[in-house]
Protein backbone atom coordinates (compact mmCIF):
# COMPACT_ATOMS: atom_id res chain seq x y z
CA UNK A 1 0.00 0.00 0.00
CA UNK A 2 2.87 2.38 0.85
CA UNK A 3 4.42 1.70 -2.56
CA UNK A 4 1.12 2.61 -4.24
CA UNK A 5 1.01 5.95 -2.37
CA UNK A 6 4.65 6.62 -3.31
CA UNK A 7 3.94 5.86 -6.96
CA UNK A 8 0.89 8.17 -7.00
CA UNK A 9 2.93 10.98 -5.45
CA UNK A 10 5.79 10.49 -7.95
CA UNK A 11 3.28 10.45 -10.82
CA UNK A 12 1.76 13.74 -9.70
CA UNK A 13 5.18 15.34 -9.45
CA UNK A 14 6.04 14.10 -12.96
CA UNK A 15 2.75 15.45 -14.31
CA UNK A 16 3.21 18.73 -12.50
CA UNK A 17 6.58 19.57 -14.06
CA UNK A 18 6.23 23.21 -14.91
CA UNK A 19 8.82 25.68 -16.08
CA UNK A 20 9.41 28.27 -13.40
CA UNK A 21 6.48 30.65 -13.51
CA UNK A 22 5.86 34.15 -12.22
CA UNK A 23 3.38 34.34 -9.38
CA UNK A 24 1.90 37.49 -7.84
CA UNK A 25 0.79 37.03 -4.23
CA UNK A 26 -1.56 39.31 -2.28
CA UNK A 27 -1.63 37.98 1.30
CA UNK A 28 -3.14 38.93 4.66
CA UNK A 29 -1.46 39.61 7.97
CA UNK A 30 -1.23 37.50 11.12
CA UNK A 31 -1.95 33.78 11.04
CA UNK A 32 -3.13 34.06 7.43
CA UNK A 33 0.37 35.12 6.45
CA UNK A 34 1.94 32.31 8.48
CA UNK A 35 0.30 29.64 6.34
CA UNK A 36 0.62 31.64 3.09
CA UNK A 37 4.36 31.88 3.73
CA UNK A 38 4.58 28.07 3.89
CA UNK A 39 3.13 27.87 0.38
CA UNK A 40 5.37 30.67 -0.90
CA UNK A 41 8.47 28.82 0.32
CA UNK A 42 7.26 25.63 -1.37
CA UNK A 43 6.60 27.49 -4.64
CA UNK A 44 10.07 29.03 -4.47
CA UNK A 45 11.58 25.57 -3.96
CA UNK A 46 9.70 24.43 -7.09
CA UNK A 47 11.58 27.08 -9.09
CA UNK A 48 8.89 29.74 -9.34
CA UNK A 49 9.47 33.46 -8.96
CA UNK A 50 7.16 34.95 -6.35
CA UNK A 51 6.35 38.63 -5.87
CA UNK A 52 4.40 39.66 -2.76
CA UNK A 53 2.43 42.89 -2.39
CA UNK A 54 2.71 44.40 1.08
CA UNK A 55 1.84 47.69 2.76
CA UNK A 56 4.52 49.98 4.10
CA UNK A 57 3.22 49.27 7.64
CA UNK A 58 3.01 45.50 7.35
CA UNK A 59 4.22 43.83 10.55
CA UNK A 60 4.27 40.23 9.31
CA UNK A 61 5.14 40.44 5.61
CA UNK A 62 8.80 41.45 5.64
CA UNK A 63 10.36 43.57 2.92
CA UNK A 64 13.38 41.28 2.53
CA UNK A 65 13.06 37.54 2.08
CA UNK A 66 15.04 34.80 0.32
CA UNK A 67 11.77 33.28 -0.94
CA UNK A 68 9.99 36.24 -2.53
CA UNK A 69 10.40 39.76 -3.85
CA UNK A 70 8.40 42.38 -1.98
CA UNK A 71 6.42 45.08 -3.75
CA UNK A 72 5.76 47.69 -1.07
CA UNK A 73 2.83 50.03 -1.53
CA UNK A 74 3.77 53.36 0.13
CA UNK A 75 1.48 55.74 1.99
CA UNK A 76 -0.90 52.95 2.98
CA UNK A 77 -2.16 52.73 6.54
CA UNK A 78 -2.71 48.98 6.52
CA UNK A 79 -3.72 46.73 9.37
CA UNK A 80 -0.91 47.48 11.77
CA UNK A 81 -0.37 45.67 15.06
CA UNK A 82 -1.80 48.51 17.17
CA UNK A 83 -5.11 48.52 15.32
CA UNK A 84 -5.51 44.76 15.60
CA UNK A 85 -4.58 44.64 19.30
CA UNK A 86 -7.17 47.33 20.11
CA UNK A 87 -9.87 45.48 18.16
CA UNK A 88 -8.94 42.15 19.75
CA UNK A 89 -9.11 43.49 23.31
CA UNK A 90 -12.50 45.08 22.68
CA UNK A 91 -13.72 41.64 21.64
CA UNK A 92 -12.19 40.01 24.72
CA UNK A 93 -13.95 42.53 26.97
CA UNK A 94 -17.24 41.70 25.28
CA UNK A 95 -16.71 37.95 25.59
CA UNK A 96 -15.96 38.37 29.30
CA UNK A 97 -19.25 40.16 29.83
CA UNK A 98 -17.77 43.56 30.59
CA UNK A 99 -20.36 44.95 28.20
CA UNK A 100 -23.87 44.45 29.60
CA UNK A 101 -26.72 42.93 27.64
CA UNK A 102 -28.13 46.45 27.27
CA UNK A 103 -25.03 47.42 25.31
CA UNK A 104 -25.04 44.33 23.09
CA UNK A 105 -26.72 46.29 20.30
CA UNK A 106 -24.06 49.00 20.45
CA UNK A 107 -21.44 46.22 20.46
CA UNK A 108 -22.86 44.91 17.19
CA UNK A 109 -22.51 48.38 15.74
CA UNK A 110 -18.95 48.44 17.06
CA UNK A 111 -18.25 45.22 15.15
CA UNK A 112 -19.75 46.79 12.02
CA UNK A 113 -17.53 49.81 12.61
CA UNK A 114 -14.40 47.62 12.84
CA UNK A 115 -15.39 45.81 9.64
CA UNK A 116 -15.95 49.15 7.91
CA UNK A 117 -12.55 50.49 9.03
CA UNK A 118 -10.78 47.32 7.88
CA UNK A 119 -12.43 47.49 4.47
CA UNK A 120 -11.58 51.18 4.16
CA UNK A 121 -7.90 50.35 4.74
CA UNK A 122 -8.03 47.55 2.18
CA UNK A 123 -9.81 49.75 -0.36
CA UNK A 124 -7.19 52.46 0.16
CA UNK A 125 -4.51 49.86 -0.60
CA UNK A 126 -6.27 49.05 -3.89
CA UNK A 127 -6.58 52.76 -4.74
CA UNK A 128 -2.90 53.37 -4.00
CA UNK A 129 -1.92 50.48 -6.28
CA UNK A 130 -4.11 51.62 -9.16
CA UNK A 131 -3.14 55.28 -8.76
CA UNK A 132 0.59 54.50 -8.79
CA UNK A 133 1.89 54.52 -12.35
CA UNK A 134 5.17 52.94 -11.24
CA UNK A 135 3.52 50.01 -9.44
CA UNK A 136 1.01 49.33 -12.23
CA UNK A 137 3.76 49.56 -14.86
CA UNK A 138 5.86 47.07 -12.87
CA UNK A 139 2.97 44.65 -12.41
CA UNK A 140 2.05 44.72 -16.12
CA UNK A 141 5.65 44.47 -17.24
CA UNK A 142 6.28 41.35 -15.15
CA UNK A 143 3.64 39.39 -17.15
CA UNK A 144 2.66 37.11 -14.29
CA UNK A 145 1.24 33.65 -14.87
CA UNK A 146 -1.00 33.57 -11.78
CA UNK A 147 -2.58 35.56 -8.98
CA UNK A 148 -2.36 33.71 -5.66
CA UNK A 149 -4.34 35.44 -2.94
CA UNK A 150 -6.27 35.12 0.30
CA UNK A 151 -9.82 36.29 -0.51
CA UNK A 152 -10.56 37.49 3.02
CA UNK A 153 -9.38 40.78 1.45
CA UNK A 154 -10.59 41.89 -1.97
CA UNK A 155 -7.29 43.38 -3.14
CA UNK A 156 -6.01 40.35 -5.04
CA UNK A 157 -9.43 39.65 -6.55
CA UNK A 158 -9.79 43.09 -8.14
CA UNK A 159 -6.12 43.35 -9.13
CA UNK A 160 -6.21 39.93 -10.83
CA UNK A 161 -9.09 41.06 -13.05
CA UNK A 162 -7.23 44.26 -13.91
CA UNK A 163 -4.14 42.26 -14.92
CA UNK A 164 -6.22 39.49 -16.56
CA UNK A 165 -4.65 36.71 -14.48
CA UNK A 166 -6.05 33.31 -13.49
CA UNK A 167 -6.72 33.15 -9.76
CA UNK A 168 -6.00 30.58 -7.04
CA UNK A 169 -7.30 31.16 -3.51
CA UNK A 170 -5.63 30.16 -0.26
CA UNK A 171 -8.92 30.22 1.60
CA UNK A 172 -10.93 29.46 4.68
CA UNK A 173 -12.56 32.86 5.02
CA UNK A 174 -13.49 35.33 2.32
CA UNK A 175 -14.47 38.98 2.28
CA UNK A 176 -18.07 37.81 2.73
CA UNK A 177 -17.77 34.95 5.25
CA UNK A 178 -16.89 31.24 5.35
CA UNK A 179 -15.55 30.21 1.94
CA UNK A 180 -17.94 27.34 1.22
CA UNK A 181 -20.97 29.61 1.38
CA UNK A 182 -19.66 31.63 -1.55
CA UNK A 183 -19.25 28.74 -3.95
CA UNK A 184 -21.00 25.54 -2.81
CA UNK A 185 -24.62 24.66 -1.98
CA UNK A 186 -24.98 25.25 1.75
CA UNK A 187 -28.27 23.98 3.26
CA UNK A 188 -28.78 25.71 6.59
CA UNK A 189 -30.59 22.64 7.94
CA UNK A 190 -27.30 20.85 8.67
CA UNK A 191 -24.47 23.28 7.89
CA UNK A 192 -23.83 25.49 10.94
CA UNK A 193 -23.11 29.17 10.49
CA UNK A 194 -19.95 30.44 12.15
CA UNK A 195 -20.93 32.01 15.45
CA UNK A 196 -24.08 29.94 15.92
CA UNK A 197 -22.23 27.50 18.19
CA UNK A 198 -23.91 24.48 16.58
CA UNK A 199 -22.67 21.22 15.08
CA UNK A 200 -24.20 19.59 12.00
CA UNK A 201 -26.99 17.95 14.03
CA UNK A 202 -29.47 20.66 15.02
CA UNK A 203 -32.87 20.75 16.69
CA UNK A 204 -35.69 22.86 15.23
CA UNK A 205 -34.87 25.88 17.40
CA UNK A 206 -31.16 25.52 16.63
CA UNK A 207 -32.02 25.59 12.93
CA UNK A 208 -34.04 28.76 13.52
CA UNK A 209 -31.00 30.29 15.24
CA UNK A 210 -28.79 29.08 12.38
CA UNK A 211 -30.94 30.90 9.82
CA UNK A 212 -30.91 34.02 11.99
CA UNK A 213 -27.10 33.94 12.18
CA UNK A 214 -26.91 33.50 8.41
CA UNK A 215 -28.70 36.79 7.88
CA UNK A 216 -26.68 38.39 10.70
CA UNK A 217 -23.46 37.39 8.88
CA UNK A 218 -24.82 38.44 5.50
CA UNK A 219 -25.98 41.88 6.64
CA UNK A 220 -22.57 43.58 7.07
CA UNK A 221 -21.45 42.01 3.80
CA UNK A 222 -24.41 43.41 1.87
CA UNK A 223 -24.34 46.81 3.58
CA UNK A 224 -20.62 47.40 4.18
CA UNK A 225 -18.22 45.10 2.35
CA UNK A 226 -19.62 44.58 -1.14
CA UNK A 227 -20.59 48.23 -1.76
CA UNK A 228 -17.06 49.41 -0.93
CA UNK A 229 -15.44 46.93 -3.30
CA UNK A 230 -18.09 47.45 -5.97
CA UNK A 231 -17.34 51.19 -5.97
CA UNK A 232 -13.71 50.40 -6.83
CA UNK A 233 -14.78 47.95 -9.54
CA UNK A 234 -16.99 50.65 -11.06
CA UNK A 235 -14.15 53.18 -10.96
CA UNK A 236 -11.18 51.14 -12.13
CA UNK A 237 -12.51 48.14 -14.09
CA UNK A 238 -13.94 48.56 -17.57
CA UNK A 239 -16.25 47.27 -18.85
CA UNK A 240 -18.22 47.25 -15.57
CA UNK A 241 -18.08 44.02 -13.61
CA UNK A 242 -19.75 42.69 -10.46
CA UNK A 243 -17.41 42.25 -7.49
CA UNK A 244 -19.53 39.29 -6.37
CA UNK A 245 -18.89 37.55 -9.71
CA UNK A 246 -15.16 38.30 -9.51
CA UNK A 247 -15.11 37.01 -5.95
CA UNK A 248 -16.82 33.74 -6.80
CA UNK A 249 -15.03 33.22 -10.12
CA UNK A 250 -11.60 31.99 -8.92
CA UNK A 251 -10.22 29.01 -10.81
CA UNK A 252 -9.14 26.96 -7.78
CA UNK A 253 -10.07 27.29 -4.10
CA UNK A 254 -7.39 25.73 -1.90
CA UNK A 255 -9.48 25.17 1.24
CA UNK A 256 -7.53 25.09 4.51
CA UNK A 257 -9.60 22.27 6.04
CA UNK A 258 -10.37 18.64 5.30
CA UNK A 259 -13.27 16.37 6.20
CA UNK A 260 -11.43 14.82 9.12
CA UNK A 261 -11.85 18.26 10.69
CA UNK A 262 -14.81 19.83 8.88
CA UNK A 263 -18.42 18.63 9.08
CA UNK A 264 -19.43 16.80 5.87
CA UNK A 265 -21.12 19.10 3.36
CA UNK A 266 -21.65 19.63 -0.40
CA UNK A 267 -18.64 20.92 -2.30
CA UNK A 268 -17.53 21.79 -5.86
CA UNK A 269 -14.93 20.34 -8.29
CA UNK A 270 -12.61 23.37 -8.05
CA UNK A 271 -12.45 23.22 -4.23
CA UNK A 272 -9.27 21.39 -3.22
CA UNK A 273 -8.90 20.45 0.45
CA UNK A 274 -5.43 21.10 1.88
CA UNK A 275 -6.15 21.08 5.63
CA UNK A 276 -2.95 20.62 7.61
CA UNK A 277 -0.65 21.49 4.70
CA UNK A 278 1.55 23.50 7.08
CA UNK A 279 1.98 20.53 9.44
CA UNK A 280 5.04 18.33 9.31
CA UNK A 281 6.95 15.88 11.48
CA UNK A 282 8.56 17.53 14.50
CA UNK A 283 12.16 18.65 14.24
CA UNK A 284 14.68 18.75 17.07
CA UNK A 285 14.06 21.55 19.56
CA UNK A 286 16.60 24.20 20.53
CA UNK A 287 18.75 22.80 23.32
CA UNK A 288 17.28 24.99 26.08
CA UNK A 289 13.71 23.89 25.24
CA UNK A 290 14.76 20.25 24.93
CA UNK A 291 16.41 20.40 28.35
CA UNK A 292 13.22 21.86 29.82
CA UNK A 293 11.11 19.14 28.21
CA UNK A 294 13.33 16.40 29.61
CA UNK A 295 13.08 17.77 33.17
CA UNK A 296 9.33 17.04 33.14
CA UNK A 297 9.90 13.34 33.87
CA UNK A 298 6.89 11.05 33.47
CA UNK A 299 4.38 13.88 33.89
CA UNK A 300 5.20 15.52 30.58
CA UNK A 301 4.59 19.06 29.36
CA UNK A 302 1.59 21.31 28.63
CA UNK A 303 1.86 23.83 25.77
CA UNK A 304 -0.09 27.09 25.76
CA UNK A 305 -0.39 29.65 22.96
CA UNK A 306 -3.10 32.12 21.98
CA UNK A 307 -1.89 32.64 18.43
CA UNK A 308 -0.51 35.57 16.48
CA UNK A 309 -3.01 38.29 17.40
CA UNK A 310 -3.10 37.71 21.19
CA UNK A 311 0.30 37.74 22.83
CA UNK A 312 -1.07 38.82 26.22
CA UNK A 313 -4.37 38.95 28.15
CA UNK A 314 -5.81 41.20 30.86
CA UNK A 315 -3.85 40.86 34.10
CA UNK A 316 -6.62 39.24 36.15
CA UNK A 317 -7.00 36.45 33.59
CA UNK A 318 -3.26 35.77 33.38
CA UNK A 319 -3.09 35.58 37.17
CA UNK A 320 -5.76 32.86 37.16
CA UNK A 321 -4.12 30.96 34.29
CA UNK A 322 -0.70 31.08 35.96
CA UNK A 323 -2.20 29.89 39.27
CA UNK A 324 -3.87 26.94 37.51
CA UNK A 325 -0.58 25.97 35.85
CA UNK A 326 1.25 26.20 39.20
CA UNK A 327 -1.00 23.45 40.60
CA UNK A 328 -0.08 20.98 37.84
CA UNK A 329 2.57 18.27 38.20
CA UNK A 330 3.39 18.83 34.51
CA UNK A 331 5.84 21.41 33.22
CA UNK A 332 4.27 24.23 31.15
CA UNK A 333 5.59 26.22 28.19
CA UNK A 334 3.53 29.37 27.71
CA UNK A 335 3.93 31.80 24.83
CA UNK A 336 3.28 35.10 26.59
CA UNK A 337 4.69 38.64 26.31
CA UNK A 338 2.76 40.57 28.99
CA UNK A 339 3.60 41.40 32.57
CA UNK A 340 4.88 38.42 34.55
CA UNK A 341 2.01 37.04 36.69
CA UNK A 342 2.62 37.05 40.44
CA UNK A 343 1.08 33.57 40.68
CA UNK A 344 3.50 32.01 38.20
CA UNK A 345 4.85 28.67 39.39
CA UNK A 346 8.35 27.26 39.06
CA UNK A 347 7.02 24.69 36.60
CA UNK A 348 6.05 27.31 33.99
CA UNK A 349 8.35 28.74 31.32
CA UNK A 350 7.30 32.02 29.64
CA UNK A 351 8.66 32.57 26.13
CA UNK A 352 8.14 35.21 23.43
CA UNK A 353 8.04 32.71 20.58
CA UNK A 354 7.77 28.96 20.31
CA UNK A 355 8.32 26.34 17.59
CA UNK A 356 4.72 25.23 18.05
CA UNK A 357 4.68 22.39 15.53
CA UNK A 358 7.88 20.88 16.94
CA UNK A 359 6.64 21.17 20.53
CA UNK A 360 3.31 19.54 19.70
CA UNK A 361 5.16 16.69 18.00
CA UNK A 362 7.47 16.08 20.98
CA UNK A 363 6.83 12.80 22.84
CA UNK A 364 6.75 14.65 26.20
CA UNK A 365 3.82 16.88 25.19
CA UNK A 366 0.60 15.86 26.95
CA UNK A 367 -1.85 18.63 26.08
CA UNK A 368 -2.36 21.94 24.30
CA UNK A 369 -4.12 24.97 25.80
CA UNK A 370 -5.14 27.00 22.76
CA UNK A 371 -7.45 29.74 21.50
CA UNK A 372 -8.72 27.67 18.59
CA UNK A 373 -7.09 29.30 15.57
CA UNK A 374 -7.11 27.13 12.45
CA UNK A 375 -3.34 26.66 12.31
CA UNK A 376 -2.98 25.55 15.94
CA UNK A 377 -6.01 23.26 15.80
CA UNK A 378 -4.70 21.60 12.64
CA UNK A 379 -1.26 21.08 14.17
CA UNK A 380 -2.77 19.54 17.31
CA UNK A 381 -4.87 17.24 15.13
CA UNK A 382 -1.86 16.27 13.02
CA UNK A 383 0.19 15.30 16.09
CA UNK A 384 -2.74 13.76 18.00
CA UNK A 385 -2.54 16.11 21.01
CA UNK A 386 -5.77 16.74 23.01
CA UNK A 387 -6.83 20.36 23.41
CA UNK A 388 -8.22 22.57 26.15
CA UNK A 389 -9.79 25.41 24.20
CA UNK A 390 -10.25 29.02 25.34
CA UNK A 391 -11.89 30.65 22.30
CA UNK A 392 -11.81 34.44 22.17
CA UNK A 393 -13.38 35.61 18.89
CA UNK A 394 -13.94 35.03 15.16
CA UNK A 395 -14.09 31.33 14.19
CA UNK A 396 -12.21 30.00 17.20
CA UNK A 397 -15.17 28.51 19.06
CA UNK A 398 -16.37 26.80 15.88
CA UNK A 399 -12.92 25.30 15.22
CA UNK A 400 -12.74 23.92 18.75
CA UNK A 401 -16.32 22.68 18.54
CA UNK A 402 -15.34 20.42 15.65
CA UNK A 403 -12.67 18.79 17.82
CA UNK A 404 -14.96 18.61 20.85
CA UNK A 405 -17.69 16.91 18.80
CA UNK A 406 -15.14 14.26 17.87
CA UNK A 407 -13.98 13.78 21.46
CA UNK A 408 -10.58 15.47 21.21
CA UNK A 409 -11.09 18.78 23.02
CA UNK A 410 -12.80 20.49 25.93
CA UNK A 411 -14.00 24.09 25.52
CA UNK A 412 -13.88 26.67 28.32
CA UNK A 413 -15.42 30.14 28.35
CA UNK A 414 -13.22 33.18 28.87
CA UNK A 415 -16.18 34.75 30.73
CA UNK A 416 -16.08 32.19 33.56
CA UNK A 417 -12.43 31.13 33.42
CA UNK A 418 -10.63 30.84 36.77
CA UNK A 419 -7.83 28.71 38.20
CA UNK A 420 -10.13 25.96 39.44
CA UNK A 421 -12.00 25.55 36.13
CA UNK A 422 -8.82 25.58 34.05
CA UNK A 423 -6.96 23.17 36.37
CA UNK A 424 -9.88 20.73 36.37
CA UNK A 425 -10.21 20.87 32.57
CA UNK A 426 -6.49 20.26 31.97
CA UNK A 427 -6.47 17.39 34.46
CA UNK A 428 -9.52 15.82 32.76
CA UNK A 429 -8.10 16.10 29.25
CA UNK A 430 -4.74 14.62 30.31
CA UNK A 431 -5.96 11.80 32.56
CA UNK A 432 -9.04 10.69 30.62
CA UNK A 433 -7.67 8.39 27.86
CA UNK A 434 -10.59 9.04 25.48
CA UNK A 435 -9.32 12.51 24.61
CA UNK A 436 -5.91 11.35 23.45
CA UNK A 437 -7.33 8.27 21.73
CA UNK A 438 -9.81 10.43 19.82
CA UNK A 439 -7.11 12.83 18.69
CA UNK A 440 -4.82 10.00 17.69
CA UNK A 441 -7.61 8.48 15.62
CA UNK A 442 -8.18 11.83 13.90
CA UNK A 443 -4.43 12.08 13.32
CA UNK A 444 -4.33 8.66 11.64
CA UNK A 445 -7.29 9.58 9.42
CA UNK A 446 -5.74 12.92 8.53
CA UNK A 447 -2.38 11.40 7.54
CA UNK A 448 -3.84 8.46 5.60
CA UNK A 449 -3.87 10.14 2.17
CA UNK A 450 -2.43 9.15 -1.21
CA UNK A 451 -1.05 12.68 -1.69
CA UNK A 452 0.00 15.04 1.08
CA UNK A 453 -1.91 18.35 1.28
CA UNK A 454 1.10 20.55 0.44
CA UNK A 455 1.89 18.44 -2.65
CA UNK A 456 -1.75 18.68 -3.72
CA UNK A 457 -1.69 22.47 -3.31
CA UNK A 458 1.44 22.79 -5.43
CA UNK A 459 0.02 20.52 -8.12
CA UNK A 460 -3.17 22.57 -8.52
CA UNK A 461 -1.35 25.91 -8.49
CA UNK A 462 0.91 24.67 -11.27
CA UNK A 463 -2.09 23.10 -13.04
CA UNK A 464 -3.70 26.53 -13.32
CA UNK A 465 -0.44 28.02 -14.56
CA UNK A 466 -0.01 25.33 -17.23
CA UNK A 467 -3.56 25.62 -18.53
CA UNK A 468 -4.02 29.37 -18.05
CA UNK A 469 -6.91 28.76 -15.68
CA UNK A 470 -9.36 25.98 -14.84
CA UNK A 471 -12.61 27.15 -16.41
CA UNK A 472 -13.82 23.57 -16.90
CA UNK A 473 -13.99 23.15 -13.10
CA UNK A 474 -15.89 26.36 -12.41
CA UNK A 475 -19.63 26.31 -12.00
CA UNK A 476 -21.73 28.94 -13.76
CA UNK A 477 -24.06 29.19 -10.79
CA UNK A 478 -22.44 32.35 -9.46
CA UNK A 479 -23.49 34.21 -12.61
CA UNK A 480 -27.14 33.44 -12.03
CA UNK A 481 -29.43 35.92 -10.25
CA UNK A 482 -30.81 34.60 -6.96
CA UNK A 483 -34.26 33.90 -8.40
CA UNK A 484 -32.72 31.72 -11.12
CA UNK A 485 -30.32 29.98 -8.71
CA UNK A 486 -33.22 28.92 -6.48
CA UNK A 487 -35.53 28.34 -9.51
CA UNK A 488 -38.00 30.87 -8.17
CA UNK A 489 -38.76 31.99 -11.74
CA UNK A 490 -39.43 28.38 -12.78
CA UNK A 491 -41.68 27.84 -9.77
CA UNK A 492 -43.62 31.04 -10.56
CA UNK A 493 -44.12 30.01 -14.19
CA UNK A 494 -45.20 26.48 -13.24
CA UNK A 495 -47.55 27.84 -10.59
CA UNK A 496 -49.01 30.27 -13.13
CA UNK A 497 -49.54 27.49 -15.69
CA UNK A 498 -51.22 25.25 -13.10
CA UNK A 499 -53.33 28.17 -11.87
CA UNK A 500 -54.43 29.04 -15.41
CA UNK A 501 -55.27 25.40 -16.08
CA UNK A 502 -57.28 25.08 -12.87
CA UNK A 503 -59.10 28.36 -13.52
CA UNK A 504 -59.81 27.22 -17.06
CA UNK A 505 -61.29 23.96 -15.78
CA UNK A 506 -63.27 25.84 -13.14
CA UNK A 507 -64.70 28.35 -15.60
CA UNK A 508 -65.42 25.61 -18.14
CA UNK A 509 -67.26 23.51 -15.56
CA UNK A 510 -69.06 26.59 -14.29
CA UNK A 511 -70.05 27.54 -17.83
CA UNK A 512 -71.33 24.03 -18.54
CA UNK A 513 -73.27 23.99 -15.27
CA UNK A 514 -74.87 27.33 -16.09
CA UNK A 515 -75.73 26.17 -19.59
CA UNK A 516 -77.18 22.93 -18.23
CA UNK A 517 -79.30 24.81 -15.70
CA UNK A 518 -80.53 27.21 -18.39
CA UNK A 519 -81.36 24.31 -20.69
CA UNK A 520 -83.37 22.55 -17.96
CA UNK A 521 -85.19 25.80 -17.15
CA UNK A 522 -86.19 26.28 -20.78
CA UNK A 523 -87.48 22.70 -20.97
CA UNK A 524 -89.49 23.21 -17.78
CA UNK A 525 -90.99 26.42 -19.16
Amino acid sequence: MDSVKLWITISIFICSVCNGGKILVVPLEGSHWVNMNVLIKALHDQGHTVDVIRTSKSWYVKENSPYYNAITVPNTTGLDEKFMQEAVHKMIDYERGKTSWLSSISWRFEIFSIIKKVNEMICQLIINIFESEDIMHTLKEKQYDLMFTDPAWGTGIILAHKLQLPVVYNVRWTATGEGHFDIAPSPLSYIPITGSGHADKMTFFQRVKNVFFFFLMDLPNRLLTEPQYQALCDKYLHPPVSFRELHQGADIWLMRVDFVFEFPRPTMPNVIYIGGFQCKPAKALPQDLEDFMQTSGDHGVIIMSLGTFVSYLPDDITEEIAAAFAQLPQKVIWRYTGKRPSTLGNNTLLIDWMPQNDLLGHPKTQGFVAHGGTNGVQEALYHGIPVVGIPLFFDQYDNLLRLQERGGAKILSIATLDRSILHTAIKEVITEPSYRLSMQKLSHLHRDKPVQPLDSALFWIEFVMRHKGAAHLRTESYKLPWYSYYSVDVAVVLFTVVLIFMLSVFWTVRYLCVMLCCSRKRKTD
